[in-house]
């Protein structure tokens, strides 16, 4: 089998993994009856909320309520207000959404319900800050973050300790109304506080942990943030909170859903190898090649031909000198390409399955033996490619990017090695 029979798979792969964890697929088969008394309000919110609304829109009929997803990721429902904001760097449009999510859940009462559904990309799309946080602070802290080396743990710990509406804000608002909460997981670990920021479950983090997490990256907040994280009657809600205690949570996708999807399409024995691999993206992408060189040569105890499969979210640490774009699925593929370089038998596949790697409309890309030297024939080495951080630019030069448009779903990012 020749590397375009591979890039034939391999996009197989990734597309059946995208596939296992959309809205129309996953959310019917978990949803109960529609509630036949009180008011039923929904909110949506992430980058998968268009079509986990039109889902539930098709399962119960025509509901009032707010979907609120990033920019492009629009679809129509039948009732469902859809509104578009900024990911991942919040924006005014995704605060005024997230207030009049706010009010909506604050006026409902005992004997309604209020339905949440929660997808990757929420984090940054309900933007309200506590009181005292404008947006602009709020921005600056997010992009502090992003370019920090901070795990998504990490950065959601911070965002639910400044937020009107993450860390359980949201639930404890529509309280004593019930709250069915159904999430799609985009986090390593599926912990449900990490997802979106746990909007509508109890917070086992504290503000002290928060500060924490902006000491150790050498973040310094604006003064109304560090305000907030040292006034402890602004702590988010705890386990046991009665606020809490009539809100339920249920997971309907995760990333090793995908994982296993996708196994039952390769074609080849598969090596599961984990859905919450996190770390520096270049550095694990080398690991991993080291992995498959070894599986090559026979010093391993996986044996070729295989596909090994992996998912999780790496970070990618941006210098001041970079010029790119970051995506950590494209500097994990130029640190494995490194690795790999010359060697036949080998290819990969790294995307988002939000069809977004970073700040570019791109999922990701393709990588074997021959790309470095197809990158040094066309002029773009792939060390000025990493010394500036644009494996997008790279990988659009040689024709290797990974282009599926919005895919209205999450569950990370997705890797797919083939070894022959």
């Amino acid at each position: 089998m020749d590397s375009f029979d591979d890039r034939a798979l391999l996009r197989t792969l990734f597309d059946t993994a995208i596939e296992a964890a959309r809205p129309a697929s996953v959310l019917p088969r978990v949803l109960p009856p529609k509630p036949e008394s009180g008011r039923v309000a929904v909110v949506a919110v992430g980058k998968a909320a268009a079509a986990m609304a039109g889902a539930l829109e098709n399962a119960w009929g025509p509901c009032e309520g707010i979907a609120l997803t990033r920019y492009g990721h629009i679809l129509p429902t039948r009732q469902i207000e859809v509104i578009e904001a900024a990911h991942p760097v919040p924006d005014q449009a995704g605060g005024d959404a997230a207030a009049r999510i706010l009010a909506l859940a604050s006026s409902l009462g005992d004997g309604d319900t209020l339905v949440v559904l929660i997808s990757g990309g929420a984090s940054a799309l309900l933007s309200m800050g506590l009181d005292g946080i404008n947006l602009e602070d709020k921005a600056a802290l997010t992009r502090a973050l992003l370019t920090s080396g901070a795990t998504i743990a990490e950065m959601n710990t911070v965002r639910r300790h400044i937020s009107a509406l993450k860390g359980g804000r949201l639930a404890a608002a529509a309280y004593p109304a019930r709250c069915l909460s159904f999430a799609i997981s985009d986090v390593p670990g599926d912990r449900p506080e990490m997802i979106g920021s746990g909007p509508t479950v109890a917070d086992p983090t504290t503000q002290a942990d928060a500060r924490a997490v902006l000491e150790n990256y050498g973040i310094r907040p604006a003064s109304s943030i560090a305000a907030i994280l040292t006034d402890p009657s602004m702590e988010t809600p705890k386990p046991g909170s009665e606020a809490l205690s009539r809100s339920e949570f249920h997971l309907i996708a995760t990333p090793q859903m995908a994982l296993e999807a996708a196994t039952a399409v390769a074609m080849l024995p598969c090596y599961l190898l984990g859905d919450a691999i996190e770390g520096e993206a270049r550095v694990a992408g080398r690991v991993f090649a080291g992995l498959a060189l070894a599986v090559k040569s026979g010093k391993s105890s996986l044996r070729a031909p295989c596909v090994l499969l992996s998912g999780g979210e790496t970070t990618v640490t941006l210098p001041d000198r970079a010029s790119g774009r970051g995506g950590r699925n494209v500097e994990f593929l130029m640190g494995f390409a490194e690795a790999i370089s010359d060697v036949d038998g080998i290819a990969a596949l790294a995307g988002d399955t939000d069809g977004i790697d970073g700040a570019a409309e791109v999922a990701g890309a393709f990588v074997d033996g021959t790309t470095v030297a197809r990158a040094e024939a066309l002029g773009y080495t792939l060390s000025a490619a990493m010394r500036a951080y644009d494996g997008h630019g790279l990988f659009a030069l040689l024709g290797d990017q990974v282009v599926t448009g919005p895919t209205h779903t999450n569950v990370n990012d997705f890797r797919a090695i083939i070894v022959r």
